[in-house]
Formats: structure tokens, sequence, C-alpha cells
């Protein structure tokens, strides 16, 4: 859905009263608009008037949580909509809809947004469409981030490396059936990220003696992985 087409600014004429519910103040306006989930209802309200578009845009910059879960984005619709929600603390812009379009380039638009950098969680799940370069643009900027889900992409150890020197404040990452990921990457990011609680390995190829060194360096750490259930509870 590309939201920038469906954004126009509905003409006003002079001559027509005033209808009634424009006559609301624009605060008002954006704390209803806030309410609506909608993408596409919100885009169908931008439309309605300038008045109506101002009070669309000043609701995603009190938005402290953006989803774009079961919607099919594209990277100019999805990062012209962040770039608004300059509030934003958390994002999620997962591929829960088949025809999700976002991109390295997408990544890197929205990278550029004022909110990145005060980030706490952001998802990629299952983005197929991204690789290491659009990751890293990202989370090069997201210095505050706690949460990170990468699961079900195409990331290698260039995108950990990168978040083990930029995100300091990490807790918890999710890198459910990232099998380009190797034990190199794994121990890096453990041994940069010290407040690192969880992260969810599994489904990637990674030996049971890799976890012995993850919890070696951080004792605390909590690690989802088959591997380990299986260690734990062997089939006999």
């Amino acid at each position: 859905m590309d939201l920038a087409a469906v954004w126009p600014v509905a003409m006003e004429s002079e001559s027509e009263p005033e209808p009634e519910i424009d006559r609301l103040p624009i605060d008002l306006l954006a704390h209803i608009f806030a309410m609506i989930t909608s993408f596409t209802d919100l885009a169908q309200a931008c439309g309605v008037s300038r008045k109506w578009k101002e009070g669309v845009k000043l609701s995603l910059g009190r938005r402290k949580s953006l989803s774009f879960a079961g919607w099919k984005m594209d990277d100019n619709s999805t990062a012209r909509l962040i770039r608004h929600a300059y509030s934003l603390r958390e994002l999620d812009i997962s591929r829960s809809r088949w025809g999700c379009q976002i991109t390295d380039h997408g990544l890197h638009e929205i990278s550029l947004a004022k909110c990145i950098p005060n980030l706490r969680s952001i998802s990629l799940w299952g983005m197929a469409g991204i690789t290491d370069k659009g990751v890293v643009q990202l989370i090069s900027r997201a210095n505050s981030l706690q949460n990170l889900n990468i699961g079900g992409t195409f990331v290698t150890d260039v995108s950990l490396f990168a978040i083990a020197d930029n995100c300091p404040n990490l807790k918890t990452i999710v890198l459910w059936s990232c099998r380009h990921v190797t034990e190199t990457g794994l121990l890096i990011l453990v041994s940069k990220c010290r407040k690192l609680e969880s992260i969810n390995v599994w489904g990637m190829r990674v030996p049971v003696d890799c976890f012995i060194g993850l919890v070696a360096i951080s004792p605390s750490l909590q690690i989802k992985s088959r591997s380990m259930l299986n260690s734990m509870w062997p089939v006999v």
C-alpha cells in the first residue's frame, strides 16, 4: 500500500461553510486519530482536508509505538510514516503479510528518521528482503536499543558485529533461524553487550559448545535453543 498516493489534500471551497467536525481543535483531532490503528483509514483521513492531514501528522508525532504487522508496506510509505513519528520508542515492521516489500533502501531511509536514536525496541522479524547492509545502517543509529528481533532474516555475523558496537543497552535479541550467523558473531555479541539478558537462537546451526562459551562469558544469560533442550533432556 503506497500511502503517499492516497494522502492528497482535499480541495476546500471558500463558499462552503466549515463542517462541524473541522471546528474541533487540532489537538483534539490528533487525539482522535491516535486511536486509529488502520493506516488505510489514516490515509483517507488525510484526504478530507488540510486540517485533518495536519491532525494525522500530529497524532503520528505523539505515538510511542508503531506496528506495521499485517500491512503490505513498501520502502517509501514506511519511511514517510516513521519520519513523522518523532516520539517513537517501539517499532515493529515485521513481515507478517505476503507482499511486504521493505528492502535495504527502506531501512536506510528509516534510519534517517529523528526517532531512531531513541528507539527501545525494533522488530524486523521475517523480512527476507533485507541484508546486512540495511540492518547495519539502521542499527548504527539505534544506540538506545534494548530489544531487537531479527529472526527469520538472512543476516550474518556482520550485523551482529554492528549490534555489538552500537547497542550497549541491549537486553534481548531474537535470532530465530538466522542460519548464516556463526559462533564468532554470537561470542562477540555477548562479549560486548554486557546487559544482554536473553538470546533466542532457536533453529540456528550452532553447536552446543558455543552456548557453553556464551554462558561462561555471561553466567546469567538465558539462551533459548532446541539444542540446549535436547542436551538437558536427551531422547532415550
